[in-house]
């Protein structure tokens, strides 16, 4: 960057083919907010929060309204959409590394299968499969997230919304895929695997395919739950059928395709 702009000079001014550099910037549901507008809190933060003053029983009546605005525009973007598959994966996968290219191979593969492919948006994984995706022809799908740290949609989201809220983020991911992919990703992976997971086990949504992709990275938390949390009977062992493990691409859009033909048949999506 140049030197700093003295005090009362105006706007700096760029020289032809110059370019300033891309300021920092999140994005607050449908708003973007850049440079000193950045909150350093969520509105999830916000809503939960539950001390100091008796304000926040003034404010949360409008949050309801700020949710319920969440969810029509999620319906509203995404009520069309063909069928799709959700990958998950950790947004830290630099685009050097093997899981890059395996979530880039997998986006491609869902397409030449005939799905639209939705992720998370960010970077790392999720930027490999809509990657993948966009580069095979398909539909390339983002559903973005408010965070205290910049982010924002990666380059190759065709189709992409930013939520304030968690839970209406998940929402749309369950509502709008007929599978879930997961590779090898961090907490929020995990987060959103074991919530798909309790949804299905406790018979809140149709089964519906989960495949784990990466058994070096998997296998640990496999053995975990069937050593530990079956063998202490804090879960059946049915319940480890509930998602399949593959290392192979191929293997789990095939795992996918055959899991969708064998469930419940999915109602109208109607707006």
């Amino acid at each position: 960057m140049g030197a700093p702009v003295p005090p009362n000079d105006g706007p700096r001014r760029y020289e032809p083919g110059e370019f300033p550099t891309p300021p920092p910037e999140q994005r607050r549901g449908p708003q973007l907010a850049r440079r000193s507008q950045i909150r350093h809190s969520t509105s999830d933060e916000r809503l939960l929060a539950n001390r100091g003053s008796g304000d926040f029983t003034h404010a949360d009546p409008w949050r309801v309204l700020r949710i319920q605005s969440e969810f029509v525009e999620g319906f509203d973007l995404l009520a069309d959409l063909p069928r799709a598959v959700t990958v998950f994966g950790s947004a830290r996968v630099p685009r050097d590394h093997p899981d890059y290219e395996v979530g880039r191979r997998l986006g491609a593969a869902l397409v030449e299968a005939g799905f639209a492919v939705i992720t998370g948006g960010g970077p790392g994984a999720m930027e490999a499969a809509n990657r993948g995706a966009q580069e095979a022809g398909g539909l390339s799908v983002g559903l973005g997230i408010e965070l205290p740290f910049e982010q924002k949609l990666n380059d190759w989201v065709d189709l992409g919304v930013s939520f304030r809220y968690f839970f209406v983020r998940k929402t749309m991911f369950v509502k709008y895929a007929e599978a879930f992919v997961i590779l090898p990703g961090g907490l929020g992976t995990l987060d959103e695997l074991f919530e798909a997971l309790t949804l299905v086990q406790t018979g809140k949504v149709r089964r519906f395919p989960v495949v784990l992709l990466g058994t070096d990275y998997w296998r640990g938390l496999l053995d975990w739950l069937r050593g530990t949390v079956v063998g202490t009977a804090r879960m059946k062992d049915t319940d480890l059928d509930l998602f399949s493990l593959t290392d192979d691409v191929d293997e789990a859009v095939r795992l996918v395709v055959d899991g969708i033909a064998s469930s419940t048949p999915p109602q109208p999506r109607g707006r």
